[in-house]
């Protein structure tokens, strides 16, 4: 007995290794995303129709995605395919449209912090609509983590004026439709299981994103430069399809605590790919305002795994 667990411990040290490896692997390509954003804005293209790309590209693997997780398993209920609909919708194609429409007029950087106060918005939005209990360490991480967003915005606001509050707005707005998906999904993950769940709705979103596409503007708008389109083969495979893939593995090996807590790294490598690849400055509030936002969230995620009294 003794000699079977001495064996399985090199093999559960490699485990975690592996799992922290693929979070950290996973939070820098989701981080990414912003980065090839603003880059593909270089080459005068809109939202309505980058978005169109990424999503264009991002749909077989998605689907395939879909199809895979659902071999060997019952059909979808007419409720069920109403939950896709709706968490698609919300969760990924708004959430993504408005994140992009964002980009347009904030830096990267302040975009990455935004959505980073995620989790505070699904502890408000728990609060709203199911009444749960919220301590006041989380009120104090969250009180943080909005101070450090704050310092960050006003210092990007003395160059862009309005355009940096209307970004601002965009992305927060972009955080809290994905919030609403993340309060709204945790029944249907139960039922279908992440990996189906993720594959059908972000279908529902690639198809949204073409759709609105189609509605808004004429196919002449689809020719872009090059650089877009290559771009956006690299935006839907190695900035949204590879770190889906990368957490879910990550949280299979380490849990979903661990994965979350790996995924500070978030926005620092999006402010270093930010000087790195697009020039933004780095500035002391700049540092110190994403030093208040990590803060506030570890306080924040460390009170809200501890069991009520």
């Amino acid at each position: 007995m003794p000699s079977t667990q001495a064996s399985q411990a090199p093999a559960a040290s490699k485990n975690v290794v592996v799992g922290i490896t693929l979070a950290v692997l996973g939070a820098i390509a989701f981080s990414g995303k912003a980065i090839i954003v603003k880059l593909a804005y270089r080459h005068g293209v809109d939202a309505v129709t980058l978005i169109m790309y990424r999503m264009l590209f991002a749909l077989p693997i998605f689907a395939a995605m879909a199809w895979w997780a659902s071999r060997g398993k019952p059909p979808l209920s007419s409720r069920d395919w109403w939950g896709v609909l709706g968490l698609g919708v919300s969760g990924y194609y708004l959430a993504s449209f408005l994140d992009f429409a964002g980009l347009a007029y904030i830096s990267a950087s302040l975009e990455r912090l935004i959505l980073y106060l995620n989790p505070t918005i699904v502890m408000g939005l728990g609060w709203l609509l199911y009444g749960r209990t919220i301590r006041w360490q989380q009120v104090l991480g969250t009180a943080i983590s909005y101070c450090g967003v704050v310092l960050v915005f006003g210092q990007e606001s003395q160059g862009q004026g309005a355009n940096a509050a209307w970004g601002a707005l965009l992305v927060f707005l972009s955080a809290v439709s994905y919030a609403i998906y993340m309060v709204y999904s945790g029944e249907m993950v139960q039922r279908l299981g992440a990996l189906r769940l993720v594959g059908l709705a972000t279908t529902v979103a690639c198809l949204c994103c073409l759709l609105q596409f189609a509605l808004l503007r004429p196919l002449s708008a689809a020719l872009v430069a090059p650089e877009v389109v290559w771009l956006s083969v690299l935006n839907a495979t190695l900035c949204t399809a590879a770190p889906v893939l990368m957490v879910m593995m990550a949280i299979e090996r380490i849990g979903a605590s661990a994965a979350a807590q790996t995924g500070m790294v978030g926005p620092m490598s999006t402010i270093l790919m930010g000087v790195w690849l697009l020039g933004e400055p780095f500035t002391a509030w700049v540092a110190a305002g994403t030093a208040l936002v990590i803060a506030g969230i570890f306080v924040f995620s460390r009170t809200a795994r501890r069991p009520q009294a």
